[in-house]
């Protein structure tokens, strides 16, 4: 499930989650790993409060990430060395309540889930375990977002937030920077999930008809 987290506890995961790559797969980079010199901005300009979230960038890195609208709480959260690329990079804001924050880090392309609510009294949320569209092997469809518990791949409407689970059957070990290792590729929409998934060494298409709720 989506992690709730700290500040201070998400920063010290930020950094060893960029810094893991015990696997022994053969992932390759899915994006360009060029220096990162630019913001990532985003902002809903129709919004007379634009609310935002940024991504800013420090010695080729995203470094930091911030979001707020005006009026309301600013909060800031340290990135520590995310190799980001903009075009592997998305985000959905519902209003001034949350904004959803997707990217795939480019190293090994693990893909990454932010919830970000624009509330300081809600905690806000992450995935390190993100089944992004970014990735070519994964489809899924725009405005939901997906991730797997290691037993189970989890979808959610980004707008309403109603959810559905496929499940795996049992608890898979998977080194999410070699995720094809184990989950090879997905198809993913708001009424079906369907993978293809090694379980016990053998390679097996798992699907099933969703209803989110």
């Amino acid at each position: 499930m989506l992690v709730t987290r700290s500040i201070a506890a998400l920063a010290i995961l930020s950094y060893l989650s960029s810094c893991s790559n015990s696997g022994g797969g053969n992932q390759k980079t899915i994006c360009d790993t060029v220096c990162l010199k630019d913001s990532i901005k985003f902002r809903d300009d129709q919004n007379k409060f634009k609310p935002y979230v940024f991504i800013s960038a420090k010695n080729c890195n995203a470094d930091t990430l911030r979001w707020g609208y005006v009026g309301g709480p600013k909060t800031s959260l340290s990135f520590k060395k995310y190799k980001l690329n903009k075009d592997f990079t998305s985000c959905f804001i519902n209003d001034t309540s949350y904004a959803w924050l997707l990217f795939n880090v480019c190293e090994t392309g693990r893909g990454y889930i932010y919830k970000l609510p624009y509330s300081k009294a809600v905690s806000f949320s992450m995935s390190s375990a993100a089944i992004n569209g970014f990735d070519p092997k994964f489809s899924v469809a725009k405005g939901m977002v997906a991730y797997t518990d290691k037993g189970n791949i989890l979808v959610e409407e980004m707008a309403t937030q109603k959810k559905a689970t496929m499940t795996f059957g049992k608890p898979i070990e998977i080194d999410l920077d070699f995720i094809h290792d184990v989950i090879d590729s997905v198809n993913i929409t708001p009424t079906h999930i369907w993978a293809k998934v090694k379980i016990d060494n053998e390679w097996k298409e798992l699907q099933k008809d969703i209803t989110l709720k």
